[in-house]
């Protein structure tokens, strides 16, 4: 039986040059060439790396063809891995799905058995995929600062691309976990209630950060920051933090650079930590979830997540890329 699912494809245009063309196919079961366990998915959703795929962005796709989306939700439909039994509910982040091995924007993958998580209780397939790799991430950074050893009282944590998928989820488990979170973004008049809602206590427009590269040392302000952003706003986030202060980075929606020093790090002993969700052991996968489905409100959750059909992923991913998506966009694969 065929199954349905986006199939990207490097082909060429009228004057020659390469490029990638995404379209939602009938699919045979075996084109998923890999994987000791075969999942019906129930849902993914569009994260940046999923837009940049899905709108022909080069830089994310590894090998072609390919299904795109990073995440994974559904039930095992039959697994040789020993581990899991058809009907467990099972979700998997990163691990290069839709970049170097099929992924998740279809209605059948083929996964390595020993990488997947268990969903939840606590969430549906539904809200599981919107948590995805953005709360994926986003808890990362936050177990990162919490082991550094901030706690809730030593100072503002700022977040920057508040309003994003990654920044969303960070505001809410900064906020359940009783830090004061200062919130980033460039939405501020349009989007700061929605982000107070989240739990930041202030919301600050990025061009306060992000415009041009400060002095190398600034006003200290921040006990920890978590950035998406990259580039002259993580500089500058640098500069601003508090001796012995960590600063997470997991993104680069502004740019990949750092035009930053060496002085931040030397005079106020402040570190650097860097966030990968794709190549994160299994071990620290089962703890971030464990800990997404002790400190993520449900109903919080709910309120910053759009669902949409399989049909509608590119049409997503365009406004993904445009900045115009609040929180999480999720897509339902079996609509």
């Amino acid at each position: 039986m065929t199954f349905r699912g986006w199939w990207i494809e490097k082909t060429t245009d009228a004057e020659g040059k390469p490029q990638q063309s995404a379209a939602l196919n009938d699919l045979e079961p075996d084109v998923l060439a890999e994987g000791d366990t075969w999942v019906d998915v129930a849902a993914s959703s569009i994260n940046f790396k999923d837009a940049m795929a899905l709108t022909g962005r080069p830089g994310i796709v590894r090998e072609w063809p390919m299904i795109p989306g990073i995440d994974v939700v559904g039930t095992v439909h039959s697994s040789d891995s020993g581990v899991w039994m058809p009907g467990d509910r099972v979700l998997l982040n990163g691990a290069g799905l839709g970049e170097s091995r099929h992924g998740g924007l279809a209605e059948l993958a083929r996964v390595d058995g020993a990488q997947l998580v268990r969903v939840p209780h606590r969430f549906t397939p539904s809200q599981t995929a919107a948590i995805g790799t953005a709360g994926f991430t986003a808890m990362l950074g936050v177990l990162a600062i919490e082991k550094h050893g901030v706690r809730a009282g030593d100072g503002p944590i700022l977040v920057t691309g508040a309003a994003g998928g990654v920044g969303s989820i960070t505001i809410a488990l900064l906020a359940h976990l009783g830090y004061e979170v200062v919130a980033s973004t460039g939405r501020a008049d349009t989007e700061g209630d929605y982000l107070r809602r989240l739990g930041a206590t202030d919301v600050i427009d990025r061009h306060e950060l992000s415009d041009e590269v400060g002095k190398p040392l600034q006003k200290s302000r921040w006990a920890a920051v978590a950035d998406a952003v990259g580039s002259t706003t993580l500089a500058n986030a640098l500069a601003q933090t508090r001796y012995g202060g960590i600063v997470t980075s997991c993104g680069l929606a502004q740019g990949s650079d750092l035009p930053a020093t060496v002085v931040p790090f030397i005079l106020r002993g402040i570190t650097l930590a860097g966030i990968n969700s794709v190549d994160a052991p299994h071990e620290l996968r089962e703890e971030a979830w464990t800990r997404l489905a002790q400190n993520l409100d449900p109903d919080l959750l709910d309120g910053m997540t759009e669902i949409y059909a399989l049909a509608d992923a590119r049409s997503v991913a365009e406004q993904v890329l445009a900045g115009s998506v609040r929180g999480r966009s999720v897509i339902d694969v079996t609509q």
